[in-house]
């Protein structure tokens, strides 16, 4: 018996049709839709020229084997599904949000520039959703004004098109009304019919296939097709050993909130696992893949446990209050083994500890210990971490005893450096006096740096060192940048320091030695700030940033001989 019902091609909108209607859904162990905007942009040209996309895999979902979900952003169905897709998720969905107009973007086609003969990919564009603009362009009236079609109209294909082009060319008189609606048909004879009828090759499993068989086929995929991640094969595999890997991550979540904040890859869940239940510390991919259901329900309530303390750490201790401050996420995994195998410590060994995993993790930053072969790294560390969290006379990690560090690489450190500029950054915040929001002078927090637009800027204006010749990398290294809100940026706009320094000192009440220096920022009157001194003022940030590096990582600054 044929486990194939049909592979037949079925049209683009009548699939998206089933997934709105939730006639056509995902298990519910199918990764989460990752696509970036740009992805789906250019599957939508690839659509709009008739080329290929590739082919879908479904499942006629009698036996209701596995659990099912709705594709990100379709309404919950009211009815029950017919088909499990299998293969061709992230091209479902993100189409689907372009054609209905949900998600995080909006697309558009700019059909003027369509008519001045622009090729299909210069004319389509998208926008974030929570744009000003996006709000704007929902108006009929700037849509026929400036001939801009949002995508979402297109979803029952041409006609959609037909009836807005109607409309449009009804706002023009006379001869540009009539060579409007030529033009318009010319461009959905060109491009829109080619979407309304597009065709995806479909096949469809009957639904007498095993369950077992399908787990195969999602193995299968990841081999052959667009690839599933770690966890999700694992999920498949586990499936029927009644070890749910999605609600085990859910829970996680639920249960650990800065988990959830900083948006950790449940992959780093099971390489932790892998160092910490293997006999030798190792999480190589094919270390992770071979975990069996018993060591990952031995390990995951104490590594999801560690994961949390270890994120609580970062957090609290060493001020990486968001995730695109962490300087390497491949740290995570290490450091939530080490402490899951040391166990937590009693009394003021609970202080010892923390203190021992701040040390190490800033001097692995510093030392760029994670910039490359990060899975090696972490074999090692672990090895060298259990003891040395467990028995306070036990030797350091070797990232920690053989630390050292050139203060002047800080010169040439840019966003560019990005894991050497995020410790910086985030060390910075550290070792200053409870670092201060210029603007509200609160102390900085997740929900300010939220709420206030803070990010880093320059200190010395970035047009004031223009017109002074120093170049992109002088003027971009981190010893000129802080974390400053917006209206505080835009208040110093390109103002010389020594004018800005000199407004906000004036200020009444304004604590200028208690803001600066909590962003260790020199601000005496030896300041480079005070004389529009760019070079004296990058030296003395150097020293103040170089004596904090000594600090965290057991030195000695300035370094004997």
């Amino acid at each position: 018996m044929t486990i194939y019902e049909d592979t037949n091609s079925k049209p683009l909108l009548d699939l998206l049709d089933r997934v709105h209607t939730g006639d056509m859904v995902l298990p519910d162990f199918q990764r989460d839709f990752v696509w970036e905007p740009s992805a789906t942009q250019a599957l939508i040209v690839s659509i709009a020229n008739n080329y290929p996309a590739g082919s879908i895999l479904r499942v006629r979902d009698r036996q209701r084997a596995f659990s099912s979900r709705e594709f990100e952003g379709a309404p919950a169905a009211n009815t029950e599904h017919t088909f499990l897709v299998l293969d061709g998720q992230q091209r479902l969905t993100s189409l689907y949000q372009a054609f209905y107009g949900v998600g995080d973007h909006r697309y558009y086609l700019d059909i003027r520039a369509l008519i001045d003969g622009a090729d299909f990919e210069d004319a389509i564009g998208y926008l974030r959703h929570n744009r000003k603009a996006v709000a704007k362009r929902e108006a009929f009236e700037l849509q026929a004004e400036q001939l801009l079609l949002p995508l979402s109209l297109l979803n029952k294909g041409s006609t959609g098109f037909s009836k807005w082009g109607i409309q449009v060319a009804r706002t023009r008189q006379g001869e540009e009304r009539d060579q409007l609606e030529d033009q318009l048909q010319d461009l959905e004879a060109q491009w829109i019919n080619r979407i309304d009828q597009y065709v995806f090759p479909v096949v469809t499993l009957s639904a007498e296939t095993e369950p077992a068989a399908l787990c195969t086929i999602f193995e299968t995929l990841n081999r052959t097709g667009v690839k599933l991640s770690v966890f999700e094969l694992l999920t498949a595999r586990f499936w029927s050993r009644d070890l749910k890997l999605r609600e085990l991550w859910e829970q996680a979540h639920s249960d650990h909130p800065l988990i959830a904040q900083f948006d950790v890859d449940p992959y780093y869940v099971l390489m932790a696992i892998a160092l910490a239940g293997g006999k030798t510390p190792s999480c190589k991919r094919g270390d992770v893949l071979n975990l069996s259901a018993e060591q990952v329900t031995t390990w995951w309530e104490p590594v999801t446990r560690a994961l949390a303390l270890s994120l609580t750490i970062l957090h609290d201790d060493c001020w990486v209050l968001q995730p695109k401050w962490l300087p390497y996420n491949t740290m995570l995994a290490p450091m939530a083994a080490a402490l899951a195998r040391a166990g937590a410590g009693k009394g003021v060994a609970v202080g010892a500890q923390r203190e021992q995993i701040k040390r190490w993790f800033w001097c692995s930053v510093f030392s760029q210990a994670y910039e490359s072969s990060p899975n090696t790294q972490s074999g090692r560390d672990v090895s060298e971490l259990i003891p040395w969290l467990s028995k306070p006379t036990a030797p350091a990690p070797e990232n920690v005893r053989s630390f050292r560090f050139n203060p002047d690489q800080l010169r040439d450190v840019t966003p560019r450096q990005r894991s050497l500029y995020r410790a910086t950054i985030c060390l910075i915040l550290a070792s200053g006096d409870r670092p201060l929001d210029f603007h509200s002078r609160a102390v900085l927090n997740d929900q300010l740096l939220a709420s206030n637009g803070i990010d880093d800027h320059h200190i010395f204006p970035a047009k004031f060192l223009d017109d002074r010749g120093i170049d992109s990398r002088h003027r971009d290294c981190v010893l000129n940048r802080c974390l400053i809100d917006s209206a505080t940026n835009q208040r110093i706009s390109c103002s010389a320091p020594s004018t800005y320094m000199a407004e906000l000192r004036d200020e009444p009440g304004f604590p200028m030695r208690a803001v600066l220096s909590s962003h260790l920022i020199p601000h005496g009157p030896e300041s480079g700030l005070w004389n529009d001194d760019y070079k004296r003022f990058l030296q003395q940030r150097l020293e103040l940033i170089a004596s904090a590096i000594s600090r965290v990582g057991g030195l000695i600054y300035p370094p004997d001989g």
